[in-house]
C-alpha cells in the first residue's frame, strides 16, 4: 500500500533513499503537475525525473521525464515448449543470437530486409542528417548497451519463455536530447525558474510540443518494431537450436513514455518514466536482475498509481559503486548453471544482481498494483 513521505507525493517503496524522494518531491512541486507522483516500489535518481516515476501533468510534457531511450520497453513470448525439450546447454544458442541480434555501444547492422519495417514506420518530425538516417538503419533491431538483454526463461510449470529488453537506440537518444536543449532554452527565455534545469517543460499549442509529440511517438513505434523484429529473430534462433517449437503469445510494452490519459475527471499527460501501464487487464512483463525471477503480470488498473506500476528491479548502487564494490568472481557463482556470455564478466559487474533492490521486495510493494500470472527463471542470458 502506498504511503505520502512528501507533500504530493505517493510511494510504493518499501526500499528508497533519501535522494530519490528529493528528487521526485522536486518534480511534485512543477505547477504543471496536476495530482500526485507516484513513485513505484523501483524508484531510484535518474537525470531529472526519477526513475520508476509516474508524472501527472496538464497542459504540458517534461521531455526529460520520458528520457533518452524513449520507448524503452519489454517483450515476452510464451511458447509451446517445455524444460524438457531443452538440451542439456543452450551453448548452441549463443552464437546464433550474437550474429542475429548485435549487441553494444554503437553496434548496427546490414540488413537490407529492414528497408520495409522503417517504409512503414514513416518519418519523425525533426530532419535526419545522413549520418542518423544510416543509424535509423543499421541500429533497428540491435539491442543496445547497458541493462538491455536477452533471456530464455522457464515459467512455473516448466514452460519456455523468451524476454528481451531494448529501446529506440542511438536516435532515440538524439531526438531526446535534442527536445530537452530546446526545453531548457525555452525556460530561459520566459524566465521561468526551476528547482532543476532537467524539469524543463514543453506547453501543450506550442510548436516545439508538437514537434516533441511527433518525436515522441515515431521514436516509441521505432522502439517497438525494434524489439519485435528482435523477438522473431530470437524465437526463430531458439526453435532452430531446439528443433521444434511454435509461438503462444507474446507480449510488447513500453517503460519510458507518455500519453494522454484521463484520470480524477482530467485529461491529463500521464509520464512514466521507468514504468509500465497496469490497466485492469493490461498485460506487462517486470524483469529482475541478472540472475533474479522475472514476471509476467495483468493490471490491477490502481487509480492511486495513476494505472501504472513498476518495470523491474530498479538499482540500488550506481554503476561507478557496483563496479567498485562488487566483483566479477561473485557475478560467476549467481550465475552458475546458466548459459551467459561469462567471458565478459568482468564487464558486466555493474549489471550484478547485488547492484539492484530485490525483484521479490518490488513484487510484493505492488500487491495492489498487479496480479502474477508467471513467474520466470533464467536459463540463457546474453547481455548488451
Amino acid at each position: 500500500m502506498p504511503y505520502q513521505p512528501a507533500p504530493n507525493l505517493l510511494s510504493w517503496a518499501s526500499e528508497i533513499d533519501e535522494g530519490t524522494i528529493e528528487q521526485a518531491a522536486r518534480a511534485a512541486r512543477l505547477p504543471i503537475v496536476s495530482g500526485h507522483v507516484a513513485l513505484m516500489p523501483d524508484a531510484h535518481v535518474g537525470i531529472g525525473a526519477t526513475v520508476g516515476s509516474v508524472i501527472p501533468t496538464e497542459g504540458a510534457i517534461i521531455p526529460s521525464a520520458v528520457g533518452v531511450d524513449i520507448g524503452c520497453g519489454m517483450v515476452a513470448t510464451e511458447t509451446t515448449l517445455t524444460a524438457a525439450d531443452l538440451p542439456d546447454t543452450l551453448d548452441a544458442l549463443m552464437p546464433l543470437v550474437e550474429r542475429r541480434i548485435p549487441a553494444g555501444v554503437g553496434k548496427g547492422h546490414e540488413d537490407p530486409a529492414v528497408d520495409r519495417a522503417l517504409r512503414d514506420l514513416g518519418r519523425p518530425h525533426t530532419e535526419l542528417t545522413p549520418r542518423q538516417e544510416e543509424k535509423v538503419a543499421t541500429q533497428f533491431g540491435t539491442l543496445g548497451s547497458g541493462n538491455h538483454f536477452v533471456e530464455v526463461c522457464l515459467d512455473e510449470r516448466d514452460r519456455v519463455w523468451t524476454v528481451l529488453h531494448s529501446g529506440s537506440r542511438g536516435i532515440g537518444n538524439q531526438l531526446a536530447t535534442k527536445h530537452i536543449t530546446d526545453a531548457k532554452k525555452l525556460m530561459r527565455r520566459q524566465e521561468v525558474g526551476l528547482e532543476d534545469p532537467d524539469l524543463a517543460y514543453l506547453v501543450q499549442g506550442s510548436p516545439e510540443f508538437e514537434a516533441y509529440i511527433e518525436d515522441m511517438l515515431w521514436s516509441q513505434h521505432y522502439a517497438m518494431a525494434s524489439r519485435a523484429r528482435m523477438d522473431r529473430a530470437l524465437v526463430s534462433a531458439l526453435f532452430l537450436v531446439v528443433g521444434t517449437g511454435e509461438r503462444v503469445r507474446t507480449i510488447n510494452c513500453h517503460h519510458n513514455f507518455t500519453q494522454l490519459e484521463t484520470h480524477h475527471g482530467k485529461d491529463l499527460w500521464i509520464t512514466r518514466k521507468g514504468a509500465i501501464k497496469a490497466d485492469r487487464g493490461d498485460e506487462g512483463v517486470i524483469p529482475g536482475s541478472m540472475g533474479a525471477q522475472s514476471y509476467i503480470v495483468s493490471g490491477r488498473g490502481n487509480p492511486e498509481s495513476y494505472n501504472s506500476c513498476a518495470h523491474g528491479a530498479g538499482r540500488r548502487m550506481s554503476r561507478t559503486k557496483a563496479k567498485k564494490q562488487l566483483s566479477a568472481a561473485s557475478l560467476r557463482e549467481v550465475m552458475r548453471g546458466r548459459t551467459w556470455n561469462k567471458d565478459r564478466a568482468a564487464a558486466l559487474v555493474d549489471e550484478h544482481p547485488d547492484a539492484y533492490k530485490s525483484i521479490d521486495q518490488v513484487m510484493e510493494d505492488q500487491k495492489d498494483l498487479v496480479k502474477v500470472q508467471h513467474t520466470l527463471r533464467q536459463v540463457f542470458n546474453y547481455k548488451g
